[in-house]
This record gives structure tokens, C-alpha cells and sequence, in this order.
């Protein structure tokens, strides 16, 4: 099991970020983050934060929905397979050159 460290409480999470505690149980429904249960709480991972304030702004901010949010995130996730792979070909490129 990791460290309580790496998580935050999903109670601690809505309200910092002042956002029902239910978007993220729709989230996690859609299958587009996971919480862990650690000691009968609920928590999420720290290194996932930037990906769900994503999906916050793009919810709240935009008026997506979750069908939606779950299309952009596949989408900005092949963005950054593909943006890595790109990176990966120029360091062997320059290797040859």
C-alpha cells in the first residue's frame, strides 16, 4: 500500500477546489479517475490533481459534460503518448547526426 502522503481525501479535495462531492463520484462512474479507500476513507492520488482540475474547469467553466470530459481526457492523454514518442525520435535523431 502506498504512503497517506501521496493521496488526499476526496472530502479535503471538494472542498478545497469548492465542488460537490458527488462530480467526483460521477468521475470516478465514468470510469475517468480512481479513488483508493484507505482506513473506510476515500482518497485520490496527488500525481492525478492537474488532470482532474482539468476536468473541473472544463465541467464548470465550459459546461462539458462527463461524456465529454471523458472524450477530451482520451484525447489530451494521445496528445502527450504522441508528444513523448515525438521527443524520444528527436533524441535519436540528433544521436545520428
Amino acid at each position: 500500500m502506498m504512503e497517506k502522503k501521496s493521496f488526499i481525501p476526496v472530502e479535503q479535495f471538494c472542498e478545497l477546489y469548492h465542488i460537490e462531492f458527488s462530480f467526483i463520484h460521477h468521475l470516478k462512474d465514468y470510469g475517468l479517475i480512481e479513488m483508493e479507500i484507505i482506513d473506510q476513507n476515500e482518497f485520490i492520488r496527488m500525481d492525478h490533481l492537474s488532470r482532474i482540475e482539468k476536468m473541473i474547469r472544463l465541467h464548470e467553466d465550459l459546461g462539458v459534460n462527463f461524456e465529454g470530459i471523458d472524450i477530451i481526457d482520451q484525447l489530451l492523454m494521445r496528445l502527450e503518448e504522441m508528444q513523448s514518442e515525438l521527443t524520444q525520435i528527436k533524441n535519436k535523431l540528433r544521436f545520428y547526426e
